[in-house]
């Protein structure tokens, strides 16, 4: 129970790596306000959160729009007080030839990856920063830390993620307020695998094959786990990180090392 008496505001809560951080976040004793598009979704991780014995608050919103992510904001301290916890994992994914994306595809990923960070993150700081406390968490990717082919703009994006993290996290270490960043490679999610397609037209093969050449990738021969994610996030969530901020923690398997 290493985040009882915190509240967590957790984007992308719907579905992926947002939910299982969810979930454990409150099995660690935190009320978590779920925030995402699709509000079913939040509705049954909600439910979930609360036949474990947790608190939770489903609040449908938009990252990209500022006026629906500070509703929300305004929604979830209503109920459950201060946000201590932000976790940004709500993200945007797609393969494909950089040649082939339009300036909107381009313009889209940015828009949830980078700007819905920055949205949400603007939202709950400043609260942050006059308690002097506070702990954000930003979901980013390996493919923040080097370059790939067909990806380029969820890479940019990633990127400029990490940018975010590290500059943050020297503007609010005075103030009590810690910056991090966890950086997965391929996660064994429904992102991944709707994308699979996409990468097996480029590679003229079928989707086995797809998912065949990303593990060829990975020593460990297996795409990083969802329940793998949400330990480390704790981590970073609790007292125990207090001299953590502005890292960008990989969990991949190896990947770095090829």
């Amino acid at each position: 129970m290493r985040l009882t008496g915190k509240t967590a505001l957790i984007t992308g809560a719907g579905r992926g790596i947002g939910r299982e951080i969810a979930l454990r976040f409150a099995r660690e004793g935190a009320a978590v306000a779920l925030l995402a598009r699709t509000a079913g979704e939040l509705d049954a991780v909600a439910a979930e959160v609360q036949a474990q014995g947790g608190r939770a608050l489903a609040l449908p919103a938009d990252v990209t729009s500022e006026p629906s992510v500070r509703a929300a904001v305004t929604h979830a301290v209503a109920r459950f007080g201060p946000i201590d916890l932000l976790v940004s994992s709500a993200g945007v994914y797609r393969i494909s030839h950089f040649l082939d994306q339009s300036l909107d595809d381009w313009k889209h990923v940015f828009d949830v990856n980078v700007h819905g960070t920055f949205i949400v993150t603007q939202a709950v700081l400043p609260a942050m920063i006059e308690r002097r406390n506070g702990r954000i968490i930003v979901i980013a990717s390996t493919a923040g830390k080097w370059g790939t082919r067909y990806q380029s703009a969820y890479n940019a994006s990633k990127h400029a993620v990490l940018g975010l993290t590290k500059c943050l996290a020297l503007e609010t270490a005075e103030a009590g307020v810690r910056v991090n960043a966890i950086c997965p490679a391929f996660v064994d999610s429904p992102m991944v695998e709707q994308q699979l397609p996409n990468l097996a037209r480029i590679l003229n093969s079928d989707v086995d094959t797809a998912r065949s050449a990303l593990l060829a990738r990975i020593p460990i021969g297996r795409f990083v786990r969802l329940d793998e994610i949400p330990p480390l996030a704790v981590y970073l969530a609790s007292d125990e990180s207090e001299g953590m901020t502005g890292q960008a923690i990989t969990l991949d398997g190896g990947m770095i090392f090829l």
